[in-house]
């Protein structure tokens, strides 16, 4: 089959995107389509439209909502690259940075200068996004000088604010109902914090498993990658998602390790030294079980508000102390904006850029039984 799709940057991410309209009339199918278009299972992804890369196997479902003050409706896909699995759990905050402009341009929102607001539901965690895009001559505007670490060049700024974010997977801000839990790993107790906001993390201190907190992705050895999953599975089962035993294969995307130390001088992925007075912390994440080239905006969410809560690992070692909290992941360092009313958090907002890369068409390896008119069957 020919799918039109559209393949777009968001963030520090990038993943195809299409209209749900124009996905398999069955949900069972949408795994099987998924994997296909992307060219799942194979750690190159040769024969589909992956990257090969967690950051870049991903993908956007998009729709025009039926909800009342709602503009879109957005799925996301989580694509493994080896196995044969598509994980519907969780959001990517750097994709959802897209799902702005990729509404306005394919027409499903009315462009609106200078700024237009969507408002977009998220269907995986059931919570509203809400992205201020800039608008010129009736089309997105791509130009600017807003940077962001991770990704070359400069763009139009994107603003994305998460409101009432927690729960977003479990239905809990704290999944097993404590600030602080003990996993009994193989090398022995560890302090962690399972915190979800926008998404489910589970937090360890460095120092607890032998790290700095400022490694670079290329720094982490097989051995040490393979204990952090070890911690992450038994988090996984913790949260009921699936058994520490499968959790790798059943639950690979959620909850997300993630690691935390005080501000440390470092050298970034790009070369540019990082000062400790420029951060209130240190971050590195893991995605799909590799480590995080950048840092995941549901990620820098979820780490940010755990900042404000009481008896976290990260109210221990975040010393916040304004309304800007600024993270130090392996490309630099990134800002969040906590909006706080009567001394309660009402929304924290992040700044992206966001461009189109490609319109066209995906050919699919087998037919599919879809809805819309614009899908072809090859003969």
């Amino acid at each position: 089959m020919r799918v039109p799709v559209v393949v777009m940057r968001g963030g520090t991410s990038k993943g195809v995107f299409l209209k749900e309209e124009n996905m398999p009339s069955d949900r069972l199918d949408w795994d099987e389509f998924l994997l296909d278009i992307m060219g799942s299972p194979d750690s190159r992804q040769i024969d589909g439209l992956g990257g090969a890369n967690s950051l870049t196997s991903k993908v956007a479902i998009i729709k025009k909502s039926d909800f009342k003050d709602i503009d879109i409706d957005y799925t996301f896909a989580q694509v493994s690259i080896e196995n044969q699995l598509v994980d519907f759990k969780g959001n990517c905050g750097n994709i959802s940075s897209a799902v702005g402009p990729y509404a306005i341009e394919q027409g499903l929102v009315p462009a609106v200068e200078p700024i237009t607001t969507v408002r977009i539901f998220n269907t995986n965690t059931q919570k509203v996004i809400i992205a201020e895009v800039e608008v010129e001559n009736g089309h997105v505007k791509t130009d600017g000088l807003c940077s962001i670490p991770g990704v070359p060049g400069t763009g139009s700024p994107i603003y994305l604010s998460f409101t009432n974010a927690e729960g977003a997977v479990t239905g809990k801000l704290f999944p097993t109902g404590n600030a602080t839990d003990i996993v009994h790993s193989s090398k022995g107790p560890i302090n962690v914090s399972i915190v979800d906001v926008a998404n489910p993390l589970v937090f360890v201190n460095a120092q607890d498993i032998g790290l700095k907190g400022t490694e670079l992705p290329h720094q982490f050895t097989q051995e040490k990658l393979k204990e952090l999953e070890e911690i992450r599975a038994i988090a996984a089962e913790m949260c009921q998602f699936a058994s520490k035993e499968e959790a790798t294969r059943k639950s690979p995307a959620v909850p997300k390790m993630t690691i935390i130390a005080p501000p440390r001088d470092y050298i970034d992925v790009t070369g540019i030294e990082r000062k400790a007075e420029d951060m209130d912390c240190t971050i590195r994440m893991m995605s799909m079980q590799k480590p995080h080239q950048a840092l995941a905006i549901t990620g820098a969410i979820c780490t940010t508000a755990g900042a404000f809560l009481k008896d976290t690992i990260l109210s221990d070692l975040v010393n916040v102390k304004q309304e800007v909290v600024r993270l130090g992941h392996p490309a630099g360092i990134m800002e969040t904006k906590v909006d706080i009313i009567a001394g309660n958090m009402t929304a924290i907002k992040v700044v992206r850029t966001a461009r189109m890369i490609l319109e066209g068409y995906v050919y699919t390896k087998k037919n599919y039984h879809v809805i819309s008119e614009l899908v072809y069957k090859l003969a």
